[in-house]
């Protein structure tokens, strides 16, 4: 008979029916200890914590009848703690990982994430990243992107990374470049921005931006990147402050809405990328330059997805 896993946190010991014989290791684990994560049980596994009769073993380790299995003390989630997210989102958000180091991440955040929970999502980038790198305490957003708005985001790793590159996003020390599709032909000669913005919240609730002259002073530089005829521009966006739904609005109020901006945008022109395979924003974080406080600069840029790129080529065709 096997010993039932406790469902506290301290050392278990398990011991292997004859009718468990043959099974293999992590998926003994995955039956036995209920209520822990996958990527937890392959942790340990990888780390050699799992002891069978005193003695490490592989993931591919086949269990005999009346082997021991100690199984190390785990931290399991307590009661008010978020469910465990899909292995397939945390695996997503691995591969994007662009650049990482002891106090520091980046990623290439795909389009459709959150980069945090609220307003009706249990989860972000962030509450993700805390579940992937559970001994990294002190994880933090650096900044923000909008939801449908994909590109290189930082995560600071350490408070004191955290303190450098906030006081660096204060100053002009981090260089951030965005690629946005626009409607029209955007003309060479317009290469900045500069109105103020002011946010109000709807009666739904949701957060809305306009050009006011109450508002806070907001510029954004532009550079044309490429043309597809007078319909749309691929323009380069450098935000030189850091409001929120900067460069849509400074966009839209430049006569260029950004492709997919439900919120901004314009609605025929939206539905006419759509019908070349665009359905999603088209505005893309791609390039970042930031001050590494050993000294140094970090430069790092980051590719479009398939919607993306395929939507070009049409456009282009």
């Amino acid at each position: 008979m096997t010993t039932p896993a406790s469902p506290t946190s301290g050392v278990q010991l398990l011991e292997v029916a004859p009718e468990l014989a043959g099974q293999r290791i992590d998926n003994f684990l995955r039956t036995q200890l209920k209520g822990v994560p996958k990527t937890l049980i392959y942790r340990i596994l990888r780390k050699g914590e799992v002891r069978v009769n005193k003695g490490r073993i592989k993931p591919e380790y086949k269990l005999q009848a009346g082997d021991v299995v100690r199984v190390p003390p785990l931290r399991l989630a307590e009661r008010d703690e978020p469910e465990p997210l899909a292995q397939g989102l945390l695996e997503r958000l691995e591969a994007a990982i662009v650049y990482e180091d002891k106090g520091l991440i980046v990623l290439n955040k795909p389009a459709g994430i959150a980069v945090h929970g609220g307003s009706g999502l249990s989860y972000g980038v962030i509450e993700a990243f805390r579940q992937l790198r559970p001994d990294a305490k002190d994880l933090e957003l650096v900044h923000r992107l909008d939801r449908d708005t994909s590109g290189l985001l930082m995560i600071a790793k350490k408070r004191s990374m955290l303190r450098h590159l906030h006081e660096a996003l204060r100053g002009d020390g981090v260089d951030k470049r965005y690629m946005a599709l626009v409607r029209g032909h955007w003309a060479t000669a317009k290469k900045q921005v500069n109105a103020p913005l002011q946010k109000s919240n709807l009666r739904s609730g949701e957060r809305m931006v306009e050009v006011n002259a109450e508002g806070k002073e907001a510029l954004t530089v532009f550079r044309v990147l490429r043309r597809f005829g007078d319909f749309a521009t691929l323009v380069e966006a450098k935000p030189v402050t850091g409001r929120t739904h900067q460069i849509r609005v400074h966009s839209k109020h430049a006569g260029h809405c950004i492709a997919g901006d439900s919120k901004y945008g314009d609605e025929q022109f939206t539905r006419e990328i759509r019908d070349l395979g665009g359905k999603r924003l088209f505005l893309h974080a791609y390039a970042l330059v930031v001050p590494l406080p050993e000294g140094g600069e970090l430069r790092l840029e980051a590719p479009v997805d398939e919607v993306w790129a395929r939507t070009l080529e049409r456009l282009s065709a």
